[in-house]
C-alpha cells in the first residue's frame, strides 16, 4: 500500500467528501461505493488494489469502518490536513441533519404526526438490526478458521447484547483474546512457530470515566465506547448505548431511543451518528456535539497514527486472530440487540409494524431506509386513524 499521498487541494477534499457526506444514505455499502467511484474510478487518486486493501485494513480496526475509510482516502490524497478536512466534511452534514431531527423529536411537545412517525419507525428498528446482522454472516462464515468456535462467539455476543448491554464491550474483547490464544495453541501443537516472544494484541483498553462532572463525563464515556471499542457493523453499538442511555442513566425513554436508532439509519453519513441523538437527549445541543466529537475522535486517531502501517496491520497474525473472535461476537451482538429493541415497544400495533418490517427487510430484501420510512408512514396512518401513541 502506497504511503506517499497524492497532492490534492484542500478545497477539492472539502467539496468531494462533503458531497459524499450529504448523499451517503444507506450505510457502509453506499459509502464504500461512493468513495470507490470518486477515488478509484473517476479521479484515479488510488489504485483499485490499494482501495481494496484499505477496506480490509479499516475492517480490522474497531469503530465505524466506512468513516475510517473516508478519512484514510482523504489522508491518501492530501496527507494529515486532508484527513482532518475530509473526515469532518464526511461527518458534519449527517450530524447537522440528525441534530435537527433530534430537536424535532425530543424537544417540548412535538406534533402528533411527528410522534407517530417516530413510533412507527422505531417499531421497525429490531427488524433492521436482524437484517444488518444477517448480512454479515455469509462472508464471516466463509473466512473463519474454526466454525465451531465461530458459532460459540456468535452465541455469546447475542446473549450478551440481550442481557448485559453495558458489559458487551468486555465480551467482545474477551472473544478476541480467546481466539488469539486458541490460534496460538493450535500453531504450537501443529509444529508451526508460535511467536512465543510476542505478546497478544493489546486492543485499546480504557478505564471507565468517573461519575462526577454531572452527565458530561458519563456521556463522554458512552461515546468513547461507541467510537473506540465497537467491532463489526454500526448496529453493534445499539445494546451498548441502550443499556447506558435508557436502563442505567435514564437519559432517554425506550421509545425515544428507538427514534434515535431510526434517525441514525435514515440520515446520511455513518450510523454512529446515533450517539449524537443520545447526547442531545442528555445535555442538549452541547451534549450532541460532545458525543459526536468523542465518538469519532478514535477513528481520526487510528488513521492519523496508523495509516502508514496498514500493510503491517493486515499482515499481523495476531490482529487477524483477534478479529476472528471479536468479529462473530459483534455479529451476534447485532442480532441479539433486536431483543431489547423489540421489548421497548409498548403498543400492539407496533408489533404489527415490526412484523411488516421483517417481511420487507428479510423476505423482500428492501433496504433499511425504505423500510424505516415505510414504517414511519404506517405509524402516522395508524395513529391518525385512532391508534394509541406509545407511553
Amino acid at each position: 500500500m502506497s504511503s506517499a499521498p497524492a497532492r490534492v487541494g484542500l478545497g477539492t477534499v472539502l467539496r468531494e467528501w462533503g458531497r459524499i457526506g450529504c448523499i451517503g444514505f444507506g450505510g457502509p455499502p453506499a459509502h464504500i461505493a461512493l468513495l470507490r467511484k470518486l477515488c478509484v474510478q473517476d479521479r484515479k487518486w488510488l489504485a483499485a488494489q490499494e482501495f481494496e486493501d484499505a477496506i480490509a485494513a479499516c475492517n480490522l480496526l474497531p469503530g465505524p469502518a466506512s468513516t475510517q475509510l473516508a478519512i484514510f482516502c482523504a489522508w491518501r490524497v492530501r496527507g494529515r490536513a486532508g484527513a482532518l478536512v475530509g473526515g469532518a466534511a464526511f461527518i458534519v452534514p449527517g450530524l447537522i441533519v440528525i441534530l435537527g431531527l433530534a430537536a424535532l423529536f425530543l424537544e417540548g411537545d412535538p406534533p402528533v404526526w411527528v410522534r407517530a412517525a417516530g413510533a412507527g419507525a422505531g417499531a421497525a428498528v429490531a427488524a433492521v438490526a436482524v437484517h444488518a446482522g444477517a448480512g454479515l454472516i455469509p462472508p464471516a462464515w466463509k473466512s473463519t478458521p474454526d466454525r465451531a468456535r465461530w458459532v460459540v462467539y456468535l452465541l455469546l455476543g447475542a446473549a450478551a447484547a440481550a442481557t448485559v448491554g453495558p458489559w458487551l464491550v468486555l465480551l467482545l474483547l474477551a472473544c478476541g483474546l480467546a481466539e488469539v490464544l486458541a490460534q496460538r495453541l493450535h500453531r504450537s501443537t501443529s509444529g508451526r512457530p508460535a511467536d512465543a516472544h510476542r505478546r497478544p494484541p493489546a486492543p485499546l483498553m480504557l478505564a471507565a470515566a468517573g461519575v462526577g462532572g454531572g452527565v458530561l463525563l458519563p456521556l463522554a464515556w458512552v461515546a468513547l465506547k461507541v467510537g473506540a471499542l465497537s467491532y463489526g457493523g454500526g448496529f453493534v453499538i445499539i445494546p451498548i448505548m441502550q443499556a447506558d442511555a435508557v436502563d442505567h442513566h435514564h437519559w432517554m425513554t425506550g421509545a425515544q431511543f428507538l427514534n434515535a436508532v431510526a434517525l441514525g439509519q435514515i440520515t446520511p453519513g455513518p450510523v454512529v451518528q446515533t450517539v449524537a441523538v443520545v447526547g442531545y437527549a442528555t445535555a442538549g445541543l452541547g451534549g450532541g456535539l460532545l458525543a459526536s466529537v468523542v465518538a469519532f475522535s478514535p477513528s481520526f486517531a487510528f488513521i492519523l497514527i496508523g495509516a502508514e502501517r496498514f500493510d503491517r496491520l493486515r499482515a499481523d497474525r495476531r490482529v487477524r486472530a483477534f478479529l476472528d473472535g471479536a468479529g462473530p461476537a459483534a455479529i451476534g451482538a447485532i442480532l441479539g440487540s433486536a431483543i431489547p429493541l423489540a421489548r421497548a415497544l409498548d403498543q400492539p400495533w407496533q408489533y404489527a409494524v415490526l412484523a411488516g418490517a421483517a417481511v420487507l427487510t428479510l423476505a423482500l430484501r428492501r433496504g433499511p431506509v425504505l423500510t424505516l420510512l415505510t414504517a414511519a408512514l404506517a405509524g402516522v396512518v395508524i395513529v391518525l386513524a385512532g391508534g394509541p401513541l406509545p407511553h
